[in-house]
């Protein structure tokens, strides 16, 4: 599934706001990855999902264009994958993320608008989705995408939980809680670099699948060193999961994650 720059430059130019992979076939299921944010690069998000599904017999179609989010962009998916946050930061602001101190040093610093970030989702968004999913569909937050459902309770319904926050990147093991179920049978644990994300989970525990815990003993705010890091649930006709990994392309590509993100994407299309 090879997409280039230039592609993404025509679709764009062509107003379409969706990227086409380019390996679309009629006869292939078909899904939507909604990514990129103030503190997550589209382009590393879309190189390392596209190498992921290469091996899946799928279509992968990107956007960065949430507020196109709609019951008629949907209706040509089977998935809709999601791996940004909520907010959007009008004003703009002086730093893409939050690892680097891009303001010292500007003599102007005042002249600068402070950063204030904005919801995103609208209620009909929200709503549009819950029906794709259950009329029979997938969905498939990823990483920060816990972080949407603090603005709206329609989307905490289906995504299960919501962010609480997250220690900086280091070290955490990733550990299977439910080796029955047919996205994690016989994946092993595994160790990554990357924000361990804390997030309160909603729905019955028995559908947690993945936990993560910092083995060194370090905490987050009071909250130990563990934290729910993947679960799946069936969600009226269709299907609901969630892993947090995923900030840096080399957590998303550890080898036994790479197994587990395809197998989530063939459990959301009710293929195994």
């Amino acid at each position: 599934m090879k997409i280039t720059r230039r592609a993404l430059l025509q679709g764009v130019a062509a107003g379409a706001g969706v990227l086409r992979s380019a390996s679309g076939q009629i006869n292939r299921p078909r899904v939507l990855a909604l990514i990129g944010d103030r503190y997550h690069n589209s382009d590393y998000i879309r190189v390392a999902l596209t190498k992921i599904y290469d091996g899946l017999n799928v279509s992968v179609d990107y956007t960065i264009d949430y507020d196109r989010l709609s019951r008629d962009l949907l209706k040509d998916y089977q998935v809709f994958l999601c791996l940004r946050d909520g907010m959007i930061w009008p004003n703009g602001y002086l730093g893409p993320d939050a690892y680097a101190s891009y303001e010292q040093g500007l003599e102007n610093r005042e002249e600068f608008p402070e950063a204030r970030s904005q919801n995103w989702l609208r209620e009909e968004q929200a709503l549009a989705l819950k029906e794709f999913v259950a009329r029979g569909n997938g969905f498939y937050a990823l990483h920060n995408n816990s972080h949407v459902s603090l603005s709206s309770k329609t989307y905490r319904d289906l995504m299960g939980g919501a962010y609480i926050g997250h220690p900086p990147l280091r070290p955490f093991k990733v550990r299977v809680v439910n080796s029955n179920h047919p996205i994690t049978r016989g994946i092993q644990d595994f160790f990554v670099n990357d924000e361990q994300h804390y997030v309160e989970y909603d729905k019955d525990r028995k559908d947690i699948l993945l936990e993560a815990e910092n083995v060194d003993g370090l905490t987050f705010q009071k909250l130990g060193t563990k934290s729910a890091a993947g679960w799946a649930y069936d969600y009226g006709r269709g299907r609901v999961v969630f892993t947090s990994p995923g900030h840096t392309i080399h957590a998303l590509w550890a080898p036994e994650y790479v197994k587990l993100q395809r197998r989530a994407i063939e459990w959301l299309l009710k293929q195994i």
